[in-house]
């Protein structure tokens, strides 16, 4: 079979003026970016509010083996299979990180037969929204380093500095800077830190922002620093978020694209799940609701983490409430679940299968906590025995589980004909969306709900500085926000060696922050890191560009 980038560069774009045309978007409403992308106008958004919307519908996955389990290609197989069966769909996705592109995890355009495309440039630096991105967020800094420069007229602490650099890149040895060195002409020394863009605050706001004039509110309501009496210090008072909203201006647009199939995506903002919130655009996915009958996005990684935090922060702050949830499965992640090394995930092993079942269990059961007609998809790889395929089809039949096989990698559209009826057939059933807590809960209630109703844990520990900072959280009266949960994704635990689905533990909260601007606390257990490192082989070696300008080696 041919690679993901061979298969995207055989692909016949359509010319995304088309694609528009399809969505009944006028040529006014559309800022081109070339001939295959297209930032779209706040004047559609503004001819579209008043416009019914569609079916939601989200896709999440199970604990996934360090190369993911395919929620993206699910999510694109869906959307190509229900244009095939007659379905008027748009697919709502995340913008890929270059710290994955480069990494071990790969790009986040989709893979085999559903791509999104142009899948080079998606991967790559797209319409620039995560340059700028940074480039806002270092503003901040850049302008806070100078305050203190030049007289520190707030009083700032330089060793309270909450707010940090950042980067989309893996690169472990920004974790932690020393800055300000040099002597008296090149600023004030203190410690200081890098994280990847996709966690920073800035990647957040964008991403759950309502309006122009909504994020240039929420990035003057940054927590910057505090003062040496203790009082906090917010992007407004540095008087930086109206240049930071400049940065922006263009970034806020939902970008267009489109899939091999010509079905129509829209692919905004790119928060990481694990330690952000893991969902696209706000932005996005209120206008993919106006543009078509059926919207499909995902949220990343398990649904113990993207999902819990799509239907927990995203939608209650959006007032969406999702008709379905797909959850995909794959047979080498509950093998993996299961207790299989990932280097032999591949080989047939119909006892792992079942041993890993337990994992496919809990996120089956916790997505319907939340009162959503629930579909698995099981995402087809050419080395599952037909063995493996019927226990997880038996085990589905058996607890009354709605499922279809998806073979969307390798079949396209055609190979998610089966998945879309059963994603059709459940949008038509009730749904009584609710979020599992109630954001006027003190802190500690909310973080042991998340714990307790969707991990699975005995309870919460927390440290001396993860109490400390909810004391100060609560101080500012800013305790009455959603929690997002920073923890390894590949555990419903927050140790990443509990496979399967763990008992008898608790969650270690190490540290607490509080991101007013976007509107939630952070908090971190376990060894989670905001800035990723590169692993022994990262995928930048097989990445490569010939004398024509052809890349290789994506994927």
């Amino acid at each position: 079979m041919l690679t993901d980038i061979e298969i995207a560069q055989q692909c016949k774009m359509k010319p995304i003026t088309e694609i528009a045309a399809q969505l009944g978007i006028a040529p006014e409403e559309l800022e081109p970016y070339g001939h295959y992308k297209a930032k779209l106008s706040d004047d559609l958004a503004k001819r579209l509010e008043n416009k019914p919307d569609g079916k939601l519908i989200l896709v999440t996955a199970i604990n996934p083996t360090p190369a993911g389990e395919g929620k993206t290609t699910t999510t694109v197989g869906l959307g190509q299979a229900m244009s095939k069966i007659g379905k008027n769909a748009i697919i709502a996705l995340r913008e890929p990180s270059l710290g994955p592109v480069f990494g071990i995890k790969g790009g986040a355009a989709g893979g085999g037969y559903a791509q999104v495309v142009p899948m080079e440039d998606i991967n790559l630096h797209f319409t620039g929204d995560m340059h700028a991105i940074t480039a806002a967020n270092n503003l901040l800094c850049a302008i806070l380093d100078n305050h203190l420069q030049q007289g520190n007229q707030l009083n700032i602490d330089p060793r309270r500095v909450l707010f940090k650099r950042c980067m989309d890149m893996n690169d472990r040895a920004l974790r932690f800077v020393n800055v300000g060195l040099g002597g008296k002409a090149n600023g004030v020394p203190r410690e200081d830190g890098f994280q990847i863009t996709v966690a920073s605050e800035v990647m957040a706001i964008l991403c759950l922002a309502a309006d122009l004039q909504d994020l240039k509110e929420r990035l003057g309501n940054i927590l910057v620093a505090y003062t040496y009496d203790n009082r906090p210090v917010y992007a407004k008072d540095l008087q930086v978020n109206g240049s930071m909203a400049v940065l922006l201006k263009d970034a806020i647009k939902p970008n267009l694209v489109q899939t091999l199939e010509n079905t129509p995506a829209l692919m905004h903002g790119g928060p990481f799940a694990n330690i952000a919130h893991g969902c696209n655009s706000v932005r996005a996915t209120k206008l993919a609701l106006k543009l078509a009958d059926y919207t499909i996005t995902e949220a990343g990684f398990g649904s113990d983490l993207g999902a819990e935090k799509f239907l927990d922060i995203k939608c209650r702050y959006a007032g969406l409430a999702p008709s379905a949830i797909v959850v995909v499965a794959t047979l080498r992640a509950l093998k993996y679940n299961g207790g299989v090394p990932k280097a032999e995930t591949a080989k047939p092993n119909v006892e792992a299968v079942k041993a890993g079942l337990c994992n496919l269990a809990a996120h089956v059961e916790n997505m319907k906590k939340y009162g959503v007609p629930v579909v698995v998809a099981i995402n087809h790889f050419l080395t599952d025995s037909d063995e493996e395929v019927e226990v997880l089809e038996n085990y589905c039949r058996e607890n009354d589980v709605e499922f279809a096989l998806s073979d969307v990698f390798a079949k396209g559209g055609e190979g998610g004909i089966e998945l879309a009826h059963k994603v059709v057939k459940a949008c038509e059933k009730p749904a009584n969306f609710a979020p599992i807590y109630d954001v006027d809960l003190p802190i500690k209630e909310k973080i042991e709900t998340i714990a307790k109703t969707i991990y699975g844990a005995d309870g919460v520990t927390y440290s001396s500085e993860a109490n400390k900072a909810i004391a100060e959280i609560e101080k500012l009266g800013k305790d009455k926000l959603p929690i997002c949960m920073a923890k390894t994704q590949y555990s419903l635990s927050d140790d990443a060696t509990k496979l399967g689905r763990p008992t008898g533990f608790k969650i270690n909260i190490r540290d607490v922050k509080l991101s007013a601007g976007a509107g939630f606390i952070v908090a971190l257990s376990g060894a989670i890191m905001t800035m990723p490192g590169l692993g022994k082989e990262p995928a930048a070696y097989r990445i490569d560009i010939d004398a024509d300008g052809n890349i290789h080696g994506l994927f």
